[in-house]
């Protein structure tokens, strides 16, 4: 272990440019545990090469060793390979050994071992030179350590048993200790087991079972998402298909070069390379951070060729929509391809977890807002049918954090739709400069990048525009407020008065808009009829979509404070809210509205809940942040000359800015001077207030399969359903988590109860 992991940090050291994320890593690892398999002595092994349970690839001459691991730990066989060959030379310069073909060397290290496509090293992990090649590895990793850097053999200071170098006398009384180490070195099969070792269970194989689904951790995610992206999206032809060339090329004008360009300038502006830099380029990254010209190459490949897929995939399912007949205003929206090409470079570096570049990095590299993703995000799931579990809960994480506070943010393309969908929040909106700047041009993004794509001109275009979409809302932060508000006036005079405009929150219309319609401008008129403009559209998809997560925490928090009767009517104060009440929300976190929704509730019902206790019990929720109660963005004052923003806690926002802006929706929970406990129907609903929209019916946590022979799957079960599911009449069919149909043994016990009561009565039947 302690050689393995040096000699992955001598290879990490020689060779910095293929460890840019954690799939790299990955495959330097398993390099390395080859190498070890390899060259650990016969006698010192604690398993057997052939029968081996994690060797199982055979050829003719004996286990394929890199078939097998790849197997194992679903690496690419080509990618192997090449971190072998830097290993080797890197054991080469380091140890000053020749690297010979495992095929001429005989060795009882290589027996049953197909040895073709191996090297082989004499002395390299031999007793006699162990701790000298050991100690070399140590230096050089030492001599290596940049400041600031993290030191990574700090991993192996909780393994007492494994002694350094330097420490390991060589003397005959610490011969025993060097010994153990050697020993403990010398079973590398042991990560292997650890890593597939799986808790026992009822249908493991220990159990009876005939099948072991392996758990999932950081590492096997990774490396499965890698695999579908290595299996599925880059064995696609590098073009786009000529299906999609077809649906290009049938629009009012031929878009192909158009987007194939654009494809390159984009994928280049998200993963600048050194070259770039060389250039003057001014990196949107830090240029010390510039990717290496080769890994950056293949990730633009595959992240074009997974823009290419759902991007056909995305035209066919809009043809079919009968309110599209062309689609040239989508294909030439420049807006959308953006958001698209970003979609894809995204899913890309959270396959390969770069750390380097996390989001919303790829949106500053392309003009984008995290709004304008929002807008791609169930499309791209819904049309790549083949996504990774991992990679779809990634994007639902990416468009969590943009619903609860990204997307409102000064700066957010929302406000430029907002303004136009109300304008009785325009005022506010202007005066705070919260509107987006315009998208830069595709010349801008060459300009700023110095970028060069062969076939395009040096110099940049100025013949090129932004695009034609474009959400092309002239209004700027930096513009003087009153352009916007004599556009907003003239929006007024087409609009009815401001009693007539709120917005109905209901469930969205039955008709299906069209994918131009939530791309195209803001002020151009829904393509679909009737006489709302894009934005209304727009607005109403993304209010939807906040209150169906806001009900989700609403039914959280209330459940975990034991205050479920009150769900509907936080859930609906928050609804008047952001429906009425929409500048709450500018600036700041959905969070911050929910929890003085349920205080506010509380305290207009007379409950016995405080502040504390709700903190307190939010605190315990998965996405809870101290910032989102802490800092609350109240507005900006002026000191000497600079706007300077007012930031409190969330009990002072509550006093000062909540209560004045939702007293009235609070008040109307209650006819006026009676208390909710003398007043109440058997409905639970108070005389007098207005009627409750129902509550969202939202589903349970999704489930998760639990055999891989069988379609069986389990979903945590909620407290409030447990007492319905544990009646008297069905009680013996169900187990609860301590809760057994008996004397209580353990969940295994209890389940395999349940299965033989329910298999002998369907042999009864």
């Amino acid at each position: 272990m302690l050689f393995g992991w040096h000699l992955f940090l001598t290879l990490r050291s020689r060779s910095p440019e293929l460890f840019k994320d954690l799939v790299s890593c990955i495959h330097g690892l398993v390099a390395v545990l080859a190498i070890l398999l390899v060259h650990v002595p016969a006698k010192f092994r604690t398993f057997t090469i052939e029968g081996s349970s994690h060797l199982i690839k055979q050829t003719e001459k004996g286990v394929d060793l890199i078939a097998s691991l790849c197997h194992n730990y679903h690496t690419s066989e080509e990618c192997l390979k090449e971190m072998m060959d830097k290993s080797h030379k890197a054991i080469e310069e380091v140890f000053s050994m020749k690297a010979l073909s495992a095929s001429e060397c005989k060795t009882e290290n290589l027996d049953k071992i197909d040895t073709d496509r191996l090297m082989y090293f004499k002395g390299l992990i031999d007793m006699e030179c162990f701790q000298s090649n050991l100690e070399k590895m140590e230096k050089l990793c030492n001599s290596n350590n940049c400041e600031a850097e993290l030191d990574f053999k700090l991993i192996l200071t909780n393994n007492d048993y494994i002694p350094c170098a330097e420490n390991l006398s060589r003397d005959s009384t610490n011969l025993g200790c060097s010994k153990c180490a050697f020993e403990t070195l010398a079973s590398p099969t042991k990560t292997i087991k650890n890593m597939l070792t799986v808790p026992s269970s009822p249908l493991s194989p220990t159990n009876g079972g005939s099948v072991k689904i392996v758990q999932m951790t950081p590492i096997t995610s990774a490396m499965t998402t890698a695999k579908w992206l290595r299996e599925v999206i880059s064995s696609l032809p590098e073009k786009p298909s000529s299906k999609l060339q077809q649906l290009m090329s049938s629009c009012d004008r031929d878009l192909t070069n158009a987007v194939t360009e654009r494809v390159s300038i984009v994928l280049e502006a998200i993963f600048p390379t050194k070259s770039s830099a060389d250039r003057g380029g001014s990196l949107g990254l830090n240029c010390a951070n510039a990717f290496d010209t080769l890994w950056a190459d293949a990730r633009k490949m595959e992240a074009s060729k997974l823009y290419y897929r759902v991007l056909e995939a995305i035209c066919r399912a809009e043809l079919q929509n009968s309110n599209v007949n062309n689609l040239t205003p989508l294909l030439s929206n420049e807006r959308f391809h953006r958001c698209l090409i970003a979609c894809s470079a995204e899913l890309v570096l959270a396959t390969h977890k770069t750390v380097i570049m996390m989001f919303p990095a790829v949106l500053e590299s392309t003009g984008l807002t995290s709004f304008d993703l929002s807008k791609i995000i169930e499309n791209f799931v819904r049309h790549e049918e083949t996504l990774p579990r991992e990679l779809k809960r990634h994007l639902n994480s990416l468009e969590e954090q943009i619903l609860e506070s990204m997307a409102w943010e000064k700066g957010s393309s929302l406000y430029n739709s907002l303004i136009v969908a109300r304008p009785s929040v325009a005022s506010e909106i202007n005066r705070f400069g919260l509107l987006a700047e315009s998208m830069p041009s595709l010349d801008d993004l060459v300009a700023r990048q110095n970028i060069h794509i062969e076939g395009l001109p040096a110099t940049p275009s100025k013949k090129r525009a932004a695009g034609r979409d474009d959400n092309a809302d002239p209004r700027s932060p930096k513009r003087p407020c009153n352009e916007s508000r004599s556009t907003v006036v003239e929006h007024n005079l087409q609009t009815p008065p401001p009693k007539q405009c709120h917005m109905v929150l209901t469930s969205l219309k039955a008709k299906c808009h069209p994918l131009q319609s939530t791309f195209a401008s803001p002020t151009v008129s829904n393509p679909v009829g009737g006489n709302e403009k894009c934005a209304d559209v727009t607005i109403q998809i993304f209010f939807s979509k906040i209150l169906k997560l806001a009900a989700i925490r609403i039914r959280n928090l209330c459940e975990r404070i034991q205050y479920m009767e009150q769900t509907e009517r936080v859930y609906n104060v928050f609804k008047q809210i952001l429906d009425q009440q929409t500048t709450l929300f500018f600036n700041r976190h959905i969070d911050q509205l929910i929890l003085c929704c349920l205080y506010g509730v509380a305290k207009v019902c007379q409950l016995e809940l405080s502040f504390r206790e709700i903190l307190n019990n939010y605190k315990k929720e998965a996405q809870c942040k101290p910032e989102v109660f802490l800092s609350i963005y109240i507005g900006s004052r002026n000191h000497n000359g600079v706007l300077i923003s007012r930031h409190v806690d969330i009990i002072t926002f509550y006093n000062e800015v909540f209560v004045p802006a939702a007293k009235p929706f609070l008040v109307s929970l209650i006819s006026s001077g009676t208390r909710p406990e003398d007043k109440k129907n058997a409905s639970g609903q108070v005389p007098g207030s207005p009627k409750l929209s129902p509550f969202p019916n939202l589903p349970d946590m999704s489930p998760k399969k639990v055999s891989a022979s069988h379609n069986v799957y389990v979903s945590p079960l909620r407290q409030t359903k447990m007492d319905l599911l544990l009646s008297p009449s069905s009680r013996s069919f169900y187990a609860c988590i301590g809760e057994g149909t008996h004397a209580y043994q353990s969940p295994s016990k209890d389940l395999a109860a349940i299965n033989s009561r329910l298999n002998f009565m369907l042999n009864l039947q």
